[in-house]
């Protein structure tokens, strides 16, 4: 056998291992999911849900309870509430007749992120807010992301349910304002083009919708592209998120510091994607240094089975991105209602809020691709000191843009 030949058959050979070795663990993956479709029932599959963290809840004291990352009692006026998609938690409190206002949270911090806004409004507008978990965080239960992604169809609907919830009209003749932040900004969005006669005033704080498509790097398209298993999704991410997940708060500023730069700049959370919260170590209640995003980001981890699919459905299929023509429906909608046609918003405008240090919703882009899709005379933009966290560590300064604006 001449040495070309040799040659020859041990490159076959190798090349042969090579597509064993990328093969086998799609088909592994495709035999599991085969026999898992014909074990399972159809309809069983369709109507899995996977439940929140809150039975477990029922073998801890009160003291445990307190010292959660998360405490069920964390807002005032809770309320779990049954649906087909799952249990949603709900908190409403304020006056009844006080003006409504219903907050929608990021991609990873439950609801408790608006807790320093919502608090102020009720104590010094005399506001009636209503806060909510999403499905698949805080205390809410994930319809399975599986079967049904966690799109603009699932949230729009989630949020029509929580309004219905409550003892009081949400959706009648007085209109409510929507507050969003970060993937609760895009989704707010969505909200308002579809249903403007429910939406009376619109706040997004650093909203994602516009996010411009060079900031999504390529690890992240191959991550969340489809083209991976999802069970090895689900561990990649798990591990980015349990890296920057839950530190504890210290007593050293600068320790704090550096524990921030770790985990504040959305790298600790998925490698290169914008569209979801920082976390970090900013405490959410003043007197509660443990009730933290980074704290509640690893406990949701930790307690909550449902959390990490959730996360990495919303990435894959929220509108965090190239929502230009809903933005572009809400400014036509609101020049037409000038002229006295359609449905606009009662202050004339959109108000966005942007942290000038923010390095996931970049201000200055998000400043003028917003104007641009909703027009000049249909929005007001707001620069505030802080980071993407900007509702926490600077409600104080939301709290007075929000006031300024409605006035």
């Amino acid at each position: 056998m001449d040495i070309t030949s040799l040659t020859q058959r041990v490159n076959l050979h190798d090349r042969r291992n090579l597509y064993l070795a990328i093969t086998a663990p799609i088909v592994a993956y495709s035999v599991g999911k085969l026999i898992h479709n014909l074990v399972s029932p159809p309809a069983q599959r369709a109507n899995r849900i996977i439940r929140a963290p809150r039975e477990s809840l029922q073998l801890l004291s009160a003291q445990d309870l307190e010292q959660l990352p998360y405490p069920p009692n964390a807002l005032p006026g809770g309320r779990d509430v049954d649906t087909p998609y799952g249990n949603i938690r709900v908190y409403e409190w304020g006056p009844s007749d006080g003006r409504k206002v219903l907050f929608v949270h990021g991609i990873s911090t439950p609801c408790i992120a608006f807790a320093g806004i919502a608090q102020r409004l009720v104590e010094e507008q005399g506001c009636r807010v209503m806060l909510f978990d999403l499905f698949g965080r805080g205390y809410s239960d994930t319809p399975d992301p599986t079967q049904m992604r966690q799109d603009a169809r699932l949230f729009t609907s989630q949020m029509l349910l929580v309004l219905a919830s409550s003892p009081l009209a949400w959706t009648g003749p007085e209109k409510f304002t929507l507050i969003g932040y970060s993937l609760g900004g895009c989704i707010s969005v969505a909200f308002t083009s579809y249903f403007p006669h429910l939406v009376e005033s619109l706040v997004l704080v650093a909203p994602a919708g516009l996010i411009r498509p060079y900031h999504i790097s390529g690890t992240s398209k191959l991550l969340y592209g489809g083209l991976l298993p999802d069970a090895v999704v689900n561990y990649l991410i798990y591990r980015r998120l349990r890296a920057g997940g839950s530190p504890e708060p210290s007593t050293n500023r600068d320790q704090d510091k550096t524990s921030l730069t770790a985990v504040g700049t959305g790298q600790s959370e998925t490698p290169g994607h914008p569209a979801h919260a920082a976390d970090s170590l900013a405490p959410m209640f003043p007197n509660r240094p443990r009730i933290s995003p980074a704290g509640a980001v690893g406990w949701q981890l930790e307690a909550h089975p449902g959390f990490c699919a959730a996360f990495i459905s919303s990435i894959r299929y929220a509108p965090t991105a190239q929502q230009h023509e809903s933005w572009r429906l809400i400014g036509r909608r609101q020049a037409a209602s000038v002229k006295g046609e359609g449905q606009g918003l009662m202050e004339g405008k959109v108000l966005i809020l942007l942290g000038e240090q923010d390095r996931v919703i970049i201000s200055n882009e998000v400043e003028v691709d917003a104007t641009e899709a909703l027009g000049t005379e249909n929005v007001e933009v707001v620069r505030l000191e802080g980071a993407h966290d900007v509702p926490i560590t600077n409600a104080r300064g939301c709290v007075d843009a929000i006031s300024k604006f409605w006035e």
